[in-house]
């Protein structure tokens, strides 16, 4: 079964192919400046680096260029669509109506849209990701993945600022936490390298990278 996971920035576009049989990345690339005259679209596949100057005017044509390329028999990675089996998609803000991963339909985007006013520059281009992967690939089941969803255990106590409620009630202004996916891993990888079970332990993430974030996580309870 392979599965091809897209996240869509502002002006970008990575994707990783991956064989789930052998748990085998095929390939990964990073989509550039969608959207101008300089579209590039940096690829790493079975670790062979190269380059293509694309135009990519928008995520429908950046993700069509992208079935394309993996199409391409010189990379020997799929010979049809049908061999990919699903779609995930990286959203950055599920707000609190998400605190698992969803399959996606019109409900689910419809939600993702009502909270782009917490994400302004991430979840247009998330939803407009699906969009066009959904007309690239019409039958494929596809899955969002949200960066809020692993920290919704956090109490009122620890979400709720410091400022006049009526802001969390009107605007769902609150901390929600970021990088779900990576404190997630990385936890659960801290309790198998430790041979303990995560539901004992209490750890300090910190994802570091262009954005940092710092998790506590208190025997499976996320803050």
């Amino acid at each position: 079964m392979k599965i091809l996971v897209l996240n869509c920035g502002s002006s970008s576009l990575k994707f990783q192919l991956i064989d789930m049989d052998n748990e085998e990345r095929l390939a990964k690339g990073n989509f550039e400046r969608i959207g101008g005259m300089k579209t590039t679209l940096k690829l790493n596949i079975r670790g062979e680096k190269t380059e293509i100057l694309h135009i990519a005017r928008d995520y429908d044509e950046a993700i069509d260029f992208v079935l394309e390329v993996l199409l391409n028999p010189e990379y020997k990675l799929i010979n049809s669509l049908d061999e990919i089996s699903g779609v995930g998609h990286r959203i950055v803000h599920g707000g609190e109506m998400f605190s698992s991963s969803v399959i996606i339909n019109d409900e689910v985007v419809s939600e993702i849209e009502k909270c782009i006013a917490l994400a302004p520059l991430h979840n247009p281009a998330g939803v407009a990701g699906i969009k066009a992967a959904m007309k690239a690939l019409p039958d494929k089941p596809m899955v969002a993945v949200f960066d809020t969803a692993f920290h919704q255990t956090m109490p009122p106590k620890a979400y709720v600022y410091q400022i006049p409620y009526r802001y969390y009630t009107s605007y769902k202004i609150r901390k929600y936490g970021f990088h779900g996916t990576s404190h997630r891993y990385v936890a659960n990888r801290v309790a198998q390298i430790m041979e303990k079970d995560i539901k004992d332990l209490k750890i300090i993430n910190c994802h570091l990278g262009q954005g940092s974030s710092i998790c506590a996580i208190d025997r499976r309870k996320f803050y």
